[in-house]
Formats: structure tokens, sequence, C-alpha cells
């Protein structure tokens, strides 16, 4: 397993796609003089004796409680074990592993007052992977992810339960196979761990990692479905894209033009062709996919800048020993950002769902109806069609924003939230349903282009011919149609298709592609 040093406040989304891929993050050890004397400042805080929000009063509506000096571990357990309170399905574990990254990082930027042996565990957990099972459900992305962080936070004080090399464990048991001991928080520590926004992060983040997957492999497809319907690659001349001046337009327009340079179907169809201009789904890709492209980037950016801050509260500053408390923990940028991931989405798929329906359509693609030889008797890719039409739809209802909905909590003291989490959770699946009509396209336009033959298409789009072709053959006659839409949807989920035409370079959305 490859080991990754991470520099909290500093890392890249590199460094978060690495993690979330399965490198295992060790902190800068430069960071431990920042942890030591957060953890004193708490020290001397708890010794003068004053009122301090979440050092020794209670939580949220309940922060004028004083609580005695002797009480404030049980007060830190307290706070886990009833914030534990999680419903639904676990988190990836790929998830999972990130929050904990994200944490680990927040915590030891010195601003939350836990000690080194706190963030040390976090640490162990990942190098041994020992996860926690998170109940996914149950965040309004403010006041921190409160019930998942804390499903978390409960494994490291020894409740609940792991997934290990070993399958899915107590987390007792886990931590005793793997010789680790359960920490006793405290003060402040129980609520700097379940305070914060790394479970809407980690899974905004898991949604833009494999967003870029998707949209790398839907101008793939695009290109190969240009080709298959002998569309005109014109449109991707840069001096279009130069006189708009967006830049994810303008890089989109060359990638596509890259993709078809030497197509020979291209080449037969330069002089002579009476169709004056292609539908929209052709014709556009580079408005729309850069639209797409741009709309990612911005998110990235906003992803990045919070991966790298401190959002629990109340905050630390051991300079003068004070404890500041505010609302670091709303995760507003994080259910915009995600909502836009969303849109985008939502964007690519219901693009390419658009060519799949051009190429089945002989009266638009002047191929055979559904892309079978013998239409009536095959029925061709008629239901596969029909299939990524209702996989956009879907997209399209789970795409509303998240982020314009609130709903207050604790007794309304907590009277705005974000809905952070449940925007980022949506993510995965959205883009699970636009992997697979880039799949369905993929197959589509394949086929398409071997109607044409022996016209070959460019280089780049025949090397992502050949790998589908040696898993998936040309459709003469139907025959089970689920095995090949699931070969298919394999290879955009691998970033295949991108792979394939690495001789031309994709636009990525931020630092090195995945």
């Amino acid at each position: 397993m490859t080991e990754l040093v991470l520099k909290p406040g500093n890392a890249t989304l590199a460094d978060w796609r690495a993690i979330y891929r399965g490198a295992t993050p060790v902190l800068d050890p430069a960071c431990k003089a920042a942890i030591e004397a957060s953890a004193k400042a708490v020290e001397r805080i708890v010794a003068k004796g004053e009122p301090v929000y979440g050092i020794n009063t209670g939580f949220g509506k309940l922060a004028s409680v004083r609580i005695p000096a002797a009480d404030l571990e049980t007060l830190q357990r307290n706070i886990v074990l009833s914030h534990a309170a999680g419903v639904g399905e676990p988190m990836p574990v790929a998830v999972a592993r990130l929050m904990m990254a994200l944490k680990m990082a927040s915590l030891a930027q010195g601003a939350s007052g836990v000690r080194q042996q706190t963030v040390d565990l976090l640490q162990k957990m990942l190098a041994n992977d020992v996860i926690p099972v998170v109940p996914a459900q149950g965040s309004v992305g403010a006041s921190g992810d409160l019930a998942p962080l804390s499903h978390m936070t409960a494994v490291m004080i020894g409740v609940g339960e792991c997934f290990t090399p070993h399958g899915r464990v107590p987390a007792r048991v886990a931590f005793a196979s793997h010789g680790l001991e359960p920490v006793t928080l405290g003060a402040k520590e129980g609520l700097a761990l379940l305070n914060g926004t790394q479970f809407s992060t980690a899974y905004a983040l898991a949604g833009l990692f494999e967003a870029e997957v998707l949209y790398q492999s839907a101008l793939v497809a695009g290109a190969l479905s240009t080709d298959a319907a002998k569309g005109s690659d014109a449109p991707f001349d840069p001096r279009i894209h130069l006189l708009r001046k967006h830049r994810g337009q303008i890089e989109t327009a060359d990638a596509l033009r890259n993709l078809m340079v030497g197509s020979a179907i291209r080449e037969s169809h330069r002089v002579g062709d009476e169709r004056v201009q292609d539908p929209y789904c052709l014709r556009c890709q580079p408005q729309v996919m850069g639209a797409a492209l741009d709309v990612l980037r911005k998110a990235a950016d906003t992803l990045e800048t919070e991966a790298n801050g401190v959002t629990d509260n109340p905050l630390i500053f051991a300079e003068d020993d004070t404890a500041l408390s505010g609302g670091n923990f709303h995760a507003e940028p994080v259910a915009f950002a995600a909502d836009m991931i969303a849109l985008a989405v939502c964007e690519i798929g219901s693009l390419s769902e658009r060519r799949i329906a051009m190429l089945v359509d002989p009266a638009l693609s002047g191929m055979p109806a559904f892309l079978t030889p013998k239409p009536g008797l095959n029925s061709g890719f008629m239901i596969p069609q029909v299939t990524a039409a209702a996989l956009v739809s879907e997209n399209k209802q789970k795409a509303y924003p998240a982020s314009v909905d609130s709903i207050p909590t604790s007794a309304n003291q907590e009277d705005h939230v974000s809905m952070a989490a449940h925007g980022a959770r949506r993510l995965i699946g959205m883009i699970e349903n636009a992997t697979a009509v880039i799949g369905i396209e993929l197959l589509a336009a394949a086929q398409g282009c071997d109607f044409h033959q022996p016209l070959a298409s460019s280089q780049p789009l025949e090397a992502v011919r050949k790998v589908l072709r040696a898993q998936v053959p040309h459709l003469d006659d139907d025959r089970h149609f689920h095995p090949d839409m699931e070969k298919a949807i394999a290879l955009v989920r691998e970033g295949a298709l991108a792979k394939a035409a690495g001789a031309v370079t994709l636009p990525a959305v931020s630092g090195a592609a995945a």
C-alpha cells in the first residue's frame, strides 16, 4: 500500500484523490508542535474554571449548563454516544477512509484542542485498514456532520463496528487484533471529532473524482458517436471557441477535434454532404461539456479549500488561550459544490442519451433502425436507449439543489442548515447512472461505426473500439443484452476509454488526471 505524506492545510486535490484510491496518509511530523500547543491551551482553559462552550458546558441548546471538572471525560463520551444516531447503509469504505483523513488533517492544524495520541489513533486505524462502520444518513450539514462523525468517533472509544481486512467486526475485536487501544477522550476532544464537515466533504470529493472520469469518458464516447453518425468536426474548429473565450469550451473542443483527427469516416463525407448542420447533441458538445468542465473546476476549487480548512467549534487559539465559538461547521460551501457537481453530471448524461437516441433513429443517423441489420426481426438497441432515458430522468430529479432546503434543528438553535450531506451523498448514485448511459452510448457508437466498414475512425477512437470489441462483439442478431452493457459500463467506470485514447490529452478537472 502506498504511503502519502499529508501536509495539513496544504494538501492538494491529487493528495485527496490518492487517498480515495487507496493510499495511506501519514501526517507530516511538522504538525506535532501545533497539536501539542493546542492541547496545552485546553488544559489551561480548564484550569481557569471559567465556562467555555464545548469544554466545560453542555452542547447546542444546552450550552448554558455548566459541567464540573470531574465530569469532563464523561461529557465527551456522552456526546459521542448520544450523537451516534445515524441510519441507513454504511458509507463505502473508500469514502469513509477519506473522511478519516480529512478529519485527521483538520485536527492536526492545532486549532481543535485535541491531543497527539488522539490524532495518532486515526492515523493508525487508517494504516491498519480498521475503518468504522458509519451509517450514511442523519446529517443536515450544519453544526457539523454530527451523526456520521459520531459513529466514527465511537469506534475510537471502542464502541460500534469496523470494516477490517478480515471482515466486519466489533470495534474492540478489531482494535485487539491490530494492536490498537481505544482512547479515553479528554476535554474538548469528543466535540472536536464529531464537529466538522468531513463527512460531506469526503462524499463531495469522491463525487468530484468520479465525475472527472465520467467527463473524460463522455468526451471519448461523444467523439465516437460523431463519427458513427458521420457528423462534422467543423463545430470543433478552435476559431469558434476562442471567440467565446470560455476555457472549458476551448479545451473540450480541442479534445474532440484531436480525437477525430485522421478518421477515414470523417474524410468520406467532407465533400458533397447534403447535411448543413448536425443536431445539437453533436454540434454543441464543446458548449455543453465545456460548461460542465468549468462547473466541475469551480467545485474542485471550493472543495480543495474546504478540505484544507478547520471546521469544528469552538476553535482554540493557543497564543492567548482563547476559545472562539463560530460557525465553520456550516457546510454551505460544500452544499453549493455538491449541487454544481450534480448539475454537471446530469447534463453529461443527458447529452449522451440524446446521442444514443439520434444513433438509433434512421431518419437522423442514416443507419438501420435501432442499429440492427435486420430491424423488425431484431430490436437491436431499442431498449438500451429506453434504459438510458430512464437513468437520465432519474438524474434530473436527483439534480434538484440540496442547498436551497433547510429544516431547523436542535430546538431552533440550529435554525438554518446546509443539507450538504445528502447533497454530496447522492453524487455517487448519479454518476453510476450517467456511467451506465455512457456505457450504452459506447456500444451504440461502436455499432454505428461498424456499418461504415471498411472505413476506419481515427487512431485514438479505433483504439477505444478495440478495447470494447475485446469484450463485446458486434451485434448481428439479438442476444442477451445485459452482459454486453455490464462490460461496457465497467470500461467507463474504470476510465478505460480515456486510457485507450491516450494519444490525446483529455482535459482534467484539477491536478493529475485519475
